[in-house]
């Protein structure tokens, strides 16, 4: 499959020897294979796996934290456009323990006296701490 990943931060990934992708969606955790059926969805900060298979016809796994956003499948290609994209390589483990510290204080911050909440900062510092656990999760693959 050819696979363009697009990140807000700048990152990217491209690759045409992609064999399958598994992310979580708005609703469920799926995997891409070639030959999928047409898909445009939303998708949710988790870790993603890609199986790459080289000129040799060797498979490796490739493993990314990802935010949220959107993929479309259409024949074999992938497009995914995320707010965050980081390689394993790159995880940054006492940052991601401080954005997960952080976030988890807004949400509570974010609650009033009566037990009202924010909802839209509730939603941004949740989206946060999902991001911080998917690199947290990402970090202890790496170990």
């Amino acid at each position: 499959m050819d696979v363009k990943i697009l990140s807000f931060n700048g990152e990217a990934f491209v690759s045409n020897n992609v064999v399958s992708i598994s992310l979580m969606t708005g609703l469920w955790e799926i995997t891409i294979l070639e030959k999928h059926a047409p898909l445009i969805t939303s998708i949710r900060p988790s870790t993603m796996y890609l199986v790459i298979r080289n000129e040799k016809g060797e498979e490796r796994r490739d493993d990314f934290a990802i935010g949220s956003w959107v993929v479309e499948v259409k024949d074999s290609h992938v497009k995914i456009m995320s707010d965050m994209l980081i390689d394993i390589e790159d995880i940054n483990i006492h940052q991601a323990e401080h954005a997960r510290t952080f976030a988890m204080e807004l949400m509570e911050k974010y609650k009033d006296s009566k037990d009202r909440i924010d909802m839209e900062r509730f939603i941004e510092a949740e989206d946060m701490l999902l991001k911080s656990i998917a690199q947290l999760k990402l970090y202890d693959l790496k170990k």
